[in-house]
């Protein structure tokens, strides 16, 4: 029979053993998650009182701190998509250096199939470069310069197989513009999750994705939006700098994902999807900015860097 003495021993043992093995584990970044119970039941309030369903993704890189709501669901691209095209094409353009001045032609007959065109629109006799294309697929979300932009690439798939270049396993684009936008409940075609749009931001933004120069472009012409103004711009305040790309689809999906710069404090990056059961619902833009200020509020309370005022 072992004596109480020994078993204490063994006892005392096995902790020191276990207490060495701990010291000489790896180092292990540990995950910060917000206490999500206060946040999560503001999103699930706000997407009730919308009428659809919300996606969202953020992260505060002051302390990767992170608030997540249908964060892995599927959710319509719309014209989101439009960032990965022109980080796809910004890409091939650092083993090019010719490629942003490469001048492209298209049709009116072109124009009017892309539904929306306010810049290729007025450059149908002379064509307009790539580098152009870019600014006027970001800055104006205009269809037929994306639509060229993905000719140029080799199709939709080529975005796709970019997207997973970078490490996006969500992304896919299926069409081109303005048939992606069909937005229909279900449809797996032209979708991808907050989650990865989120880390796809960041990494291309903010991250190693893109060399330097092409990065600071991509940053200048998020910078550059004229379209988003109500949706996360509208959510924060207003000498916060914010870089983004909006998506407006079918059955009322509204979109945004950007960059936020506050002031005085470390980027924020956010992923927006909303979209509804009714193919002819509105689009809502106060949803993305209601949700922007619930995602920026909580981030407050843990980054004393943060002035909401």
């Amino acid at each position: 029979m072992i004596s109480s003495l020994f078993k204490r021993s063994l006892y005392l043992l096995a902790i020191m053993t276990a207490s060495a093995n701990a010291n000489n584990l790896p180092a292990v970044e540990l995950a910060k998650p917000l206490p999500q119970h206060s946040v999560q039941k503001q999103l699930a309030q706000l997407e009730s009182s919308a009428g659809g369903r919300l996606g969202v993704a953020a992260i505060n890189t002051a302390n990767n701190q992170r608030i997540e709501y249908r964060s892995e669901e599927r959710f319509p691209l719309c014209s989101t998509s439009k960032v990965m095209a022109v980080a796809a094409i910004l890409h091939n353009s650092s083993t090019d250096a010719k490629l942003l001045a490469t001048n492209l032609r298209y049709t009116q007959q072109e124009v009017a199939a892309s539904g929306y065109a306010p810049i290729a629109a007025k450059h149908v006799a002379t064509g307009m470069t790539v580098g152009a294309m870019c600014q006027a697929t970001l800055n104006y979300s205009d269809n037929l310069a994306m639509n060229e932009l993905l000719k140029e690439l080799g199709g939709t798939k080529a975005v796709t197989a970019y997207a997973r270049k970078i490490g996006d396993n969500s992304f896919r684009l299926d069409r081109k513009e303005p048939e992606l936008n069909s937005a229909i409940p279900g449809d797996l075609r032209d979708t991808t999750t907050p989650l990865a749009m989120q880390n796809s931001l960041q990494t291309l933004v903010l991250g190693n994705s893109l060399a330097p120069t092409q990065r600071q472009q991509l940053q200048e012409w998020l910078k550059n939006n004229t379209t988003g103004s109500a949706r996360i711009s509208a959510g924060v305040p207003k000498n916060w700098l914010v870089g983004d790309k909006t998506g407006t689809g079918k059955y009322g999906t509204s979109n945004d994902v950007g960059v936020i710069w506050p002031t005085g404090a470390q980027p924020i990056v956010l992923a927006i999807y909303f979209t509804q059961n009714k193919p002819d619902a509105k689009a809502n833009d106060q949803v993305i900015a209601d949700a922007t200020r619930i995602v920026v509020a909580e981030f407050a309370k843990t980054d004393a860097k943060l002035k909401l005022n």
